[in-house]
């Protein structure tokens, strides 16, 4: 999206009238792509990424495909943490993770569920390298296993136990446990080296032995820390185990076995838990209403009918972007994706996908995780490939933030990552070549004047030209630089040391936009309260060095002058909320007027259907990090919420504790990081504890930092602003908000369906309800969609007007920002202008992003139109006459 100030405001306010009858979609599936890029990361190995817009979600989708190749190329194995240290986050995983000679690791995913609150140790089955490291423990899973056998294919199991205990004088007992999570209720138990948790779970009051060497070292309580290498460590529950185990003495003959028991075929040589079969025999499988089926990040393994087609996949969730799915959606999409089988891995925070680009040296991250960095998981998948060192095959080029795009007179830095015909690392050193502007040795290009460039990159010490390994990076020079903006506008930082990223991005007078790098700005600040530094993406970090402060950057283009001001504040501050003086008008079922502390408050009780409603929302402040109410207890388990909405309208709810104390307490309720602020309060409620509660409230505030208000955006009159002669100028006009004289047509945000009118197709949208409900985002784009399309291919169709009945918080932020893409590829693929119409808008307002004219016609008095859907290239087609 365009970061002129103007456009925000357009696009969140694009938006309700009457609402059609939307019907919803079947089922996951029924939505559309929305974005996608593929990397090839190897032979053999691709990355592809995608979003999707779904009929009550947005989807951001990773997908691993490998073809498991019984040569010797593609191969997956078995991921451990490597260092005997319990859960570790998967990149940790890879950087300890040795492949053996000649390969190397290309990507990985996170793998099986684990005791998380407990040992961290894994919770099923798992092989590596052909030996059994871990059984699984007793429980939900039940041994279901994804296998990889000697030739590399893949296949689902369940994978038991074959073990045997034998003890002096050659009996043998079955083997119950082998590095289990959580040890069986009867029989032996054996804990290794291999044992994959932070600690050893309890292992009862019950004896213990540890083995060396086949024979008996000692004996005594179970311990808590990982045996040593070559040490056993055998426990037993039960009479009969734990009889026969205590009888032993150090020097004992005792012989313990372990090995991986298949459901059937042969045994895998590698082989990771899951936990719910998401696709069988070529059919998706239904979890409706099962545990574990509500909308989650997610992560699985699919397999092709022959087991040689593997896909590694992790969905994101909990987040704006990205809603996740359930089971029942995974299997579907599993099954799309062309699985045969597949099974659900462990998701929620756990899930994390990691991939190595060509001429990299190690993996890095590829997914969004929901806890906002890696999680310590236990272990994973990981893809091996054949790593022969071969000589230079091209340069993988990359511009600095990944921003093909920069203005005249500025820079864009560009690396160049070599790498052989296997995209594996090689040696070489970039020599770089531009056809237009002028590009350095260090990889500084400075652009010259508007329009595409090619960057070329080269060996310095081999031969240039035809046939020469090589890399290439197309440019896009934008218009002059119009201004520039910090993104985000305001930085709130907690505490002294704590950190924040920021862009300062430009955009020209199309709205088209680009980051600033740093080498092009001049920055000023209070160096005694921060410390700002170049993050070595084409942005800066700021951290704060004292505990409480509030202050600006001003941040100015070296070359053009264009300056703004990123807001920024340190430590916290409380801002009142609610004081409950008015506790009278605050209306529902159960609330009431009550001794607060001290002062008015409100009773609350803690039942179904219960629920406290002010006067009129409540406005929290931008950048605050919690809410804190002031609970009187009674002791009943109660837990109290603070219901909210964002600015797109999506509910949240802040829940506090149980509340098990009597008295008066202040409860601190966070506001997660992807909350789309600013947000509002709607209502109180308590959901019942133990026994029927009554909650006393008092005193909601809000916890903010200290920062002041963004740097307002400097107005400039967008040239689509015309004066009425001007208007008249046009070949024909029309008019938005009542008739105008000489008007062709008037605009209402009653219109409904499409239409052609004078070289112009009118796309109205309905906006009566907000992207995610029930599909109406998705019928949305695909009445753009259907509409683009038939203008494409009208030869005397020139230009495209969307029309919007304002209506606040309809479209979401990201279908805001797809709207204006698709108007811009539009655009920029068949050559015809476009334009977004806000009708009935609290007032005017007109600018552009990426080319498209965007124009907010109030409800009251007439907005004027004069059109020319075939204007002269360089020309805009509007000229708009706001209201007198």
């Amino acid at each position: 999206m365009s970061l002129r100030p103007l456009l925000p405001l357009l696009l969140s306010a694009a938006l309700l009238g009457p609402a059609p009858a939307y019907a919803a979609a079947a089922g996951p599936g029924d939505g559309i792509e929305t974005a996608r890029t593929t990397r090839q990361l190897a032979p053999g190995i691709r990355l592809e990424s995608y979003d999707r817009l779904e009929t009550d979600r947005w989807l951001r989708i990773d997908e691993l495909v490998a073809d498991l190749d019984p040569r010797g190329g593609v191969r997956a194995e078995y991921l451990g943490t490597g260092g005997g240290t319990g859960p570790v986050t998967l990149g940790e995983a890879v950087a300890r993770y040795r492949p053996g000679p000649g390969r190397r690791v290309v990507a990985a995913v996170n793998g099986d569920f684990f005791d998380i609150k407990g040992t961290g140790a894994p919770l099923g089955p798992g092989v590596g390298a052909g030996r059994l490291l871990h059984s699984a423990s007793p429980g939900p899973g039940g041994g279901a296993a994804v296998g990889f056998g000697p030739d590399g294919t893949g296949r689902l199991l369940r994978l038991g136990l074959d073990g045997t205990v034998t003890l002096p004088g050659g009996r043998a007992y079955p083997l119950a446990g082998y590095n289990a999570a959580k040890p069986p209720a009867e029989g032996f138990t054996a804990y290794t080296a291999d044992w994959g948790g932070k600690r050893l779970p309890p292992l009862g009051p019950g004896p213990a032995v540890e083995l060396r060497d086949g024979k008996v070292a000692a004996t005594g309580p179970a311990p808590a820390a990982r045996p040593a290498p070559g040490t056993t460590l055998l426990t037993a529950r039960g009479t009969a185990p734990a009889a026969a185990l205590a009888a032993l003495r150090p020097g004992d003959e005792v012989a313990v076995t372990a090995r991986p028991l298949p459901s059937s075929g042969p045994a895998p040589v590698t082989a990771l838990g899951g936990r719910a079969t998401l696709v069988a025999a070529g059919t998706p499988l239904n979890h409706d209403g099962e545990a574990n089926d509500a909308a989650a990040p997610r992560t699985a393994v699919g397999l092709s009918r022959d087991g040689r087609r593997l896909s590694l996949v992790t969905v994101d969730g909990r987040q704006r972007d990205s809603g996740g799915l359930t089971l029942t959606g995974l299997g579907a999409l599993m099954h799309r994706l062309g699985a045969y089988e597949a099974l659900n891995l462990d998701g929620g925070g756990s899930a994390t996908l990691l991939a190595a680009h060509a001429g990299a040296t190690a993996p890095t991250l590829e997914n969004s995780p929901s806890d906002g960095h890696q999680r310590p998981v236990p272990n994973g998948l990981v893809l091996t490939a054949p790593a022969v060192p071969g000589p230079l095959a091209g340069f993988r080029v990359e511009p600095a933030g990944g921003a093909a795009r920069l203005f005249p007179g500025l820079t864009r830095t560009l690396t160049a990552t070599a790498h052989d015909a296997a995209l594996a690392p090689a040696a070489a050193t970039p020599r770089w070549t531009a056809d237009r502007g002028r590009i350095g040795p260090d990889g500084v290009y400075r652009a010259d004047r508007p329009g595409p460039a090619v960057v070329r990159v080269s060996a310095a010490s081999g031969p240039a030209g035809a046939g020469a390994p090589e890399g290439v990076q197309r440019l896009d020079v934008l218009g002059p630089l119009s201004g520039i903006r910090a993104v985000p506008a305001r930085i709130g930082l907690e505490r002294r040391g704590d950190s924040a990223g920021f862009t300062l991005d430009g955009y020209d007078a199309q709205g088209a936009a680009a980051p600033v790098e740093p080498r092009d700005l001049t920055l000023s600040y209070d160096h005694t309260r921060w410390r700002v530094a170049e993050d070595g993406r084409g942005g800066f970090t700021v951290t704060a060095l004292v505990p409480q402060a509030a202050g600006r950057l001003s941040a100015t283009v070296k070359a053009t002058g264009a300056t703004t001001e990123l807001a920024l504040g340190a430590g916290s501050l409380t801002a009142p909320l609610a004081g409950f003086e008015d506790a009278g008008a605050w209306t529902g079922p159960g609330a009431a007027p009550a001794e607060g502390h001290p002062g008015p408050g409100l009773a609350l009780e803690a039942r179904a259907g219960a629920a406290a409603t002010p006067p009129r929302p409540l406005p929290v402040p931008e950048l605050t990090r919690a809410l804190n109410l002031w609970v009187g207890g009674d002791g009943s388990g109660a837990r109290p919420a603070v219901e909210l909405a964002g600015a797109d309208g999506v509910p949240l709810t802040l829940r506090g504790p149980a509340v098990d104390w009597t008295g008066w307490r202040e409860v601190r309720l966070p506001v997660p990081a992807t909350a789309e602020q600013p947000l509002r309060v709607t209502r109180l409620t308590a959901a019942p504890g133990a026994r029927a509660g009554r909650l006393l409230l008092d005193t909601l505030t809000a916890t903010t930092p200290p920062t002041g208000p963004a740097a307002p955006a400097a107005a400039r009159p967008d040239p689509v602003v015309a004066t009425a002669a001007q208007a008249a100028a046009r070949p024909w006009r029309f008019a938005a908000g009542g008739a105008a004289g000489g008007a062709e047509l008037v605009l209402t945000g009653a219109e409904r369906a499409p239409f052609p009118h004078r070289g112009v197709r009118f796309v109205p949208l309905d906006t009566g309800r907000r992207t995610l409900d029930r599909g109406a985002g998705l019928a949305r784009m695909r009445v753009l969609r259907d509409a683009l399309d038939a203008a494409a291919r009208e030869p005397g169709t020139g230009a495209v007007a969307v029309v919007l009945p304002y209506a606040p918080q309809a479209l979401d932020r990201k279908e805001a920002a797809l709207l204006v893409r698709r108007l811009a590829e539009f655009r920029r693929t068949t050559g015809k202008r476009a334009a977004v119409i806000t009708v009935g808008a609290p007032g005017f307002t007109a600018g552009r992003d990426e080319g498209v004219l965007t124009v907010a016609a109030p409800r009251t008095g007439r907005t004027l139109f004069g059109a020319d859907p075939h204007a002269a290239p360089g020309r805009d087609w509007l000229s708009v006459v706001p209201p007198a």
